[in-house]
């Protein structure tokens, strides 16, 4: 199977018209073929939704600026953008709506609520949909079941991110290789987590990950909050109460702004926390706003590439494009996806039949991409990419910077934080 990298696909891209010899007015009147991209670009996922429109639109404006789809005349990317309001049942609204409108393929959504809810219309309505941001592991698994099991003819939704147990596994090994490398041994870790679709996924995972591993040290505590939450002390109380070594928290935006101030006031003693990854911790805005409450947090979440040269240059365009803000999880996995839709397109037998592109989509086998992964963007029997892996990043000087795996680090961790 024939690699595609990036470099590749964009030199192929910049010869596009001159090989293909198109006269000037075919070139001119090149198609464009639509995506339906649907974020949550307003509500309490406001930030990251929006870094994710971003992200899909810097790499469609690449991808068009270097001559679009070669392999089909040069057609070019257009997204049909979509808001999902931070209200899971909005993701089908909106899929419907673009659809109709004539996108050709689905891309989204960053929340597991929306996500979800998106998966009926593209099999229904036979759209391809590649989810750029979302972990819950039945998102796929469930349409992949239903097509081995022949209640539906062919899978439309794949996904290019690591799935909740996934991150379960590698959060835990993470957990374990930090603590030995500090010379530390925590005994006494609490899970904190928001109890909506993607923080059950995500808690069950890590538990499920902890008790395969059976490592040296114990869970002694479970505590779930309603997402978004109104208050955490009595949570952070009962957390306290359990004398932690560690504290793992399963955030998102909203509930971080309340858990980590609540943490800071009721004096915890212990290690540090270090989450089993969740959005809420490393976003611009959030660091603006929790300053020195997130100062040595650690949490494992899916992370650009620093060191690759193409990486920076893109994070410096979005540092512009945003108003300062960091390239982070949300902006280089949707603009890594517009990538792979991209790859997929130019391999495809024909645009126009949807199971075309799926069997493209089968065969996907791009290591362009600027995130941090373990080998190419690769789809498995479920529609997953197993080699999209998280990072261990951590807040320091006011900055998420990558400090675990070793090869993916940029800076040495700070474990166990300093006492104030």
């Amino acid at each position: 199977m024939t690699r595609t990298t990036r470099r590749t696909f964009l030199k192929t891209t910049v010869g596009g018209a001159a090989v293909l010899g198109f006269p000037r007015p075919l070139r001119a009147q090149a198609k464009t073929f639509r995506i339906g991209a649907i974020h949550p670009v307003t509500g309490a996922l406001a930030e990251p939704g929006q870094a994710c429109r971003l992200g899909a639109q810097m790499a469609v404006d690449a991808i068009n600026a270097a001559g679009g789809i070669k392999g089909k005349g040069g057609i070019k990317l257009d997204l049909l953008l979509g808001d999902t309001q931070t209200k899971p049942e909005n993701g089908r609204v909106e899929a419907e709506r673009v659809v109709t409108q004539g996108a050709q393929m689905l891309l989204g959504s960053f929340d597991s609520g929306s996500t979800n809810a998106m998966v009926s219309v593209a099999q229904q309505r036979r759209v391809p949909f590649l989810i750029d941001i979302a972990a819950a592991d039945p998102i796929t698994a469930n349409v992949a079941q239903s097509v081995k099991a022949g209640q539906q003819k062919v899978q439309y939704v794949y996904r290019n991110f690591p799935t909740g147990s996934s991150f379960g596994r590698k959060a835990v090994q993470y957990f374990i290789d930090i603590f030995k490398e500090a010379n530390v041994s925590p005994k006494r870790v609490v899970l904190m987590y928001c109890n909506d679709l993607f923080g059950q996924n995500q808690a069950r995972g890590f538990q499920a990950a902890h008790k395969a591993a059976n490592p040296s040290w114990d869970i002694v505590e479970v505590i779930p909050w309603p997402e978004p939450p109104t208050d955490l002390s009595t949570e952070v109380s009962k957390a306290k109460a359990a004398k932690p070594d560690i504290i793992a928290p399963i955030t998102r935006p909203a509930s971080a702004l309340l858990l980590f101030p609540e943490i800071r006031k009721q004096r915890i003693e212990m290690m540090g926390i270090v989450g089993p990854g969740s959005p809420g911790i490393y976003e611009s805005g959030q660091i603006a706003q929790l300053k020195e409450d997130l100062e040595y947090v650690l949490t494992s979440v899916p992370w650009a590439n620093f060191k690759n040269p193409k990486t920076a240059a893109v994070a410096e365009e979005f540092r512009k494009r945003s108003g300062g803000k960091t390239f982070d999880t949300n902006s280089g996995y949707s603009y890594d996806a517009v990538f792979v839709i991209a790859d997929i397109l130019e391999r495809a037998s024909a645009l126009d039949d949807p199971d075309a592109i799926v069997d493209a989509m089968k065969k996907t086998n791009y290591s362009g991409g600027l995130m941090q992964y373990g080998g190419p963007v690769a789809f498995n029997e479920l529609g997953d990419n197993a080699n999209a892996i998280p990072t261990m990043i951590q807040i320091l000087s006011q900055k998420p910077v990558a400090v675990w795996p070793k090869d993916a680090a940029v800076q040495k961790f700070v474990f166990p934080r300093p006492r104030a």
